[in-house]
């Protein structure tokens, strides 16, 4: 790793409106550190290619859709942690002297914005949608609920989404519109925008209950902006995105003795808008 500027870059397709660059080049500054991170557009299928050309170039690599996945698949040699494996989906390479190591801060960043809101356990919560963010939402779910239903739209990714869990056997509900979300005290949705419209017109009118929404933009999304209406809390995923950017830094600077969140959130709010 660089001993003089610190260069990062998150890669994925698209990467035009990626708020990583604000968010890393904005801690820089905060913790006086000297470097530069860049989005650069990486396609699927081409991330074996762009480390082994210009990975040397970077102390560590933020990693977003479609690559997650191919990631754990590459034919070079990069060591994988223990939950990246388990939950099948890697966010950050590190680069040290030419050894990559990689993990997953999804899950990390998922429990310090809910602790960050107040929240440390439930009793029952409900995962909106069973793919990559789903599973590492599904991984750190163990030691904060008791139990926890997942509702999916395809089958297919089943086996892997109840691979994430350690102590919990979650259940399995096929896609309902209508269903009653009334039983969870949180409800975690992971579907793209638009996926779950026809679940919030369908909500109870009074909602007693946590949404963490992983949508950030447009934000309120329709589902939250109803459960907001109907009495319920919401969480943005715009504190996702803080909260694992910030264990990225972490794992290629200490910034663990100061806290930065609170600056970190007003800049990723008003590039939202």
């Amino acid at each position: 790793m660089s001993s003089k500027a610190l260069k990062g870059a998150v890669l994925g397709f698209p990467i035009e409106h990626s708020l990583s660059p604000l968010l890393h080049k904005t801690a820089f500054k905060l913790l006086g550190i000297s470097g530069e991170y860049t989005a650069i557009e990486v396609q699927s299928g081409q991330l074996e290619k762009f480390i082994i050309d210009r990975g040397s170039e970077f102390d560590y690599l933020s990693l977003t859709m479609p690559l997650k996945e191919e990631a754990l698949e590459l034919g070079i040699q990069i060591q994988i942690d223990d939950l990246g494996k388990r939950i099948q989906s890697l966010n950050t390479l590190v680069n040290r002297d030419g050894h990559w190591s990689a993990t997953s801060t999804d899950g990390s960043g998922f429990l310090k914005s809910l602790s960050n809101a107040g929240y440390d356990r439930f009793e029952k919560v409900l995962i909106l949608g069973a793919g990559g963010t789903a599973r590492a939402v599904a991984g750190a779910l163990d030691d904060l609920a008791d139990s926890v239903d997942v509702m999916r739209r395809s089958v297919r990714r089943s086996a892997a989404i109840a691979a994430c869990f350690t102590r919990i056997e979650c259940e399995f509900l096929d896609w309902d519109d209508q269903i009653d979300l009334r039983k969870y005290d949180l409800v975690v949705n992971t579907t793209p925008s638009g996926a779950a419209d026809l679940v919030a017109d369908n909500l109870a009118s009074q909602i007693d209950a946590v949404l963490f929404d992983v949508l950030y933009k447009p934000w309120p999304t329709l589902l939250a902006r109803r459960w907001s209406d109907s009495g319920g809390r919401t969480i943005s995923g715009l504190e996702l995105l803080l909260y694992q950017g910030i264990d990225q830094l972490n794992l290629v600077t200490s910034i663990s003795e100061r806290a930065i969140d609170s600056e970190l959130r007003i800049a990723l709010s008003k590039a939202i808008g």
